[in-house]
């Protein structure tokens, strides 16, 4: 399926996970609105759009189980978080408990208005290697406190590329009274998703990364007895609306100003081609890809996997570490381009630094044994 993607076919890329791969199809769709809105763009802005914007919630609202009017769509996931950082009102004194191996821009958002609350944003670390599911539980609980409000955790990590236990960390903020916000920037078509179960307070995913879409489609879930909590990141149109629709959490977020929605408009497309080319097997072959070669990957650069090689905390993703003793871990990922045309990120969370292996449709066994060569040539 590689010739499906727009891919350079002269580079093995094995960097999914960073900001996703669109295929032809999915990408002339893409273009296709672009193309509609220049060619009228006031019947298309003003006419056209909304019915088009229900129908991408309404589809991703049926992929992501949850009612569409409990989600809007937004360029990207940091922007997302952004909504829920800045609206939530923290005091002086209240904590948000996280890990500390998020996603960096995230980090930094909630740094950014905790310092402007007085609040403090809680970085508890999780143990590396990670021993098993209850340690995880255990080490983030630790870090729960009497001023705890909130708690803040990816559902797939970022750097780690880390499965982490979401399920059971809502369900115990539950019980603590807790506000939960989960970033599952990863998580849509990369594992199934159900909001409804899950049943978190805010869900932040991407339609751009392992769904496969254009870029610039992301989206936030928000409870519906949450929704009256969010301010607009932008005031526009929405705010006060001369024709206001049945939802304010639609109109604050939805209308922002002219921008380009082609992407947004683009999900119902991107969600028909992933089931119609049976992207969960696909998902499958990849994920059982990365549990095949993991312990080779770091049997070859001198360390060890960072967690239990099961689909139980890995996905189509893995994390490398590179040995402590390398004095320059971001050159790696500069000589394996220049040198074996292989692109794959150096990831790095606190003091450690990984190579990150993503797989996907068109990644073939083939790929990862010219990462291996390379590798083997590197290390030696």
């Amino acid at each position: 399926m590689k010739d499906q993607f727009l891919i350079d076919p002269n580079v093995t890329y094995l960097n999914h996970g960073s900001y996703g791969a669109c295929p032809r199809a999915l990408f002339e769709v893409y273009q296709h609105y672009q193309l509609e809105l220049e060619k009228n763009p006031f019947q298309f802005i003003q006419k056209e759009l909304p019915q088009l914007l229900t129908a991408s919630r309404k589809a991703l609202g049926n992929f992501i189980h949850c009612y569409f009017d409990d989600v809007v769509f937004f360029t990207n996931p940091t922007t997302a978080v952004n909504v829920i950082a800045k609206s939530l009102r923290f005091h002086k004194g209240d904590e948000i408990l996280t890990t500390d191996i998020e996603y960096g821009a995230c980090d930094r958002t909630w740094q950014y208005y905790c310092k402007l609350s007085g609040a403090k944003y809680v970085r508890q670390k999780i143990e590396l290697p990670i021993l098993s599911k209850e340690k995880i539980l255990s080490d983030f609980w630790s870090g729960y406190t009497n001023n705890t409000k909130a708690i803040f955790i990816s559902h797939i990590s970022s750097a780690t590329a880390l499965i982490l236990p979401v399920e059971e960390i809502i369900l115990e903020a539950k019980k603590r009274g807790l506000i939960t916000i989960i970033d599952g920037a990863h998580v849509p078509g990369h594992l199934p998703l159900d909001i409804e179960k899950l049943n978190p307070d805010f869900y932040v995913g991407a339609c751009h990364k392992w769904m496969n879409g254009p870029k610039g489609a992301s989206f936030l879930y928000t409870k519906s007895s949450n929704q009256y909590l969010l301010d607009p990141l932008i005031i526009s149109w929405g705010y006060e609306a001369e024709f206001p629709s049945h939802s304010s959490y639609l109109d604050y977020h939805q209308m922002q100003g002219t921008r380009d929605m082609a992407a947004i408009l683009s999900v119902p497309a991107t969600i028909n081609y992933f089931h119609s080319q049976n992207w969960w097997q696909h998902a499958s072959d990849s994920r059982s890809m990365i549990i095949d070669n993991y312990w080779d990957l770091c049997d070859i650069v001198g360390t060890s996997p960072i967690v239990p090689v099961s689909s139980q905390f890995l996905g189509q993703m893995c994390a490398i570490p590179l040995p402590k003793n390398y004095l320059e871990p971001y050159n790696i990922s500069d000589i394996l381009l220049q040198n074996y045309k292989i692109a794959i990120p150096v990831s790095k969370s606190n003091d450690d630094y990984f190579l990150r292996l993503s797989t996907q449709v068109y990644i073939d066994q083939s790929d990862i044994e010219l990462l291996k060569t390379a590798l083997k040539e590197i290390f030696n």
